[in-house]
């Protein structure tokens, strides 16, 4: 069975910020879909971040859900060795870093790739589901019950553990999910879920078309305090 996929996107600075250092990537086409945060507090996140994307952009893909992550994770940690090398030679060795979400699909099975903490969200019904895992330190306390999702997020969560660039050797988590034909489902960077919880997220989700969910979902973003920048990416199977 083959699905056509509708998808939308948006990405902005945010309120305070002044650079932009999130990147976003949609191709319906082959189901690929991405968003990557430039680590902020370095140099040069937004290399990073388009450095990513650009890559997944060129990435050939032949519809074999298999071998297609494959394709990713291969493209993934070429870019975290090139960004390794920029750093060295081109920032002092500073770190020039990046998280990255990205989200393959074929029929009715799906597979996220991450390191970081931008986010696969993946609404059915009236329910939000998170499908990744942060990494970061305040996650092992989360997954425990130690400590509340909004205690989470109101602790020092910026300082994460995985990034591409951010280490020698790039270690990606990866899911699978299944996908039903009313699903939508939500990559995005901390700068949004940091500022719309879950209830509102799902609210806006229930507009029928996704580019005016989008556009939605950013403008009640900015109207908030926007503190980071605010990127996301929807996906959903045609009916």
């Amino acid at each position: 069975m083959t699905t056509t996929w509708d998808s939308a996107q948006q990405s902005h600075k945010g309120n305070r910020r002044k650079d932009n250092e999130d990147s976003v990537l949609c191709r319906p086409d082959v189901k690929l879909w991405a968003v990557a945060d430039g680590m902020g507090g370095h140099m040069a996140g937004d290399v990073a971040s388009q450095a990513i994307t650009d890559a997944l952009s060129r990435v050939q893909l032949d519809g074999s859900l298999a071998n297609d992550v494959d394709r990713v994770e291969d493209v993934l940690v070429t870019v975290n060795d090139e960004l390794r090398l920029h750093a060295q030679t081109q920032c002092q060795g500073g770190t020039v870093g990046s998280t990255v979400v990205t989200m393959l699909v074929e029929d009715d099975v799906g597979v996220v790739l991450w390191a970081g903490d931008s986010r696969l969200y993946r609404k059915r019904g009236s329910r939000m589901e998170q499908v990744t895992r942060d990494h970061n330190p305040v996650s092992d306390l989360l997954d425990s019950g130690t400590v509340s999702e909004a205690d989470a997020l109101a602790a020092d969560t910026n300082i994460i553990t995985r990034a591409v660039g951010g280490q020698t050797i790039l270690n990606l988590d990866i899911a699978v999910f299944d996908v039903g034909s009313q699903d939508t489902f939500l990559l995005c960077s901390d700068g949004l879920y940091r500022e719309l919880d879950d209830s509102e997220l799902c609210s806006e989700l229930s507009e029928e078309g996704l580019g005016m969910a989008a556009d939605k979902i950013l403008e009640r973003c900015l109207a908030g305090a926007a503190r980071d920048n605010v990127s996301l990416v929807l996906a959903r199977p045609r009916t």
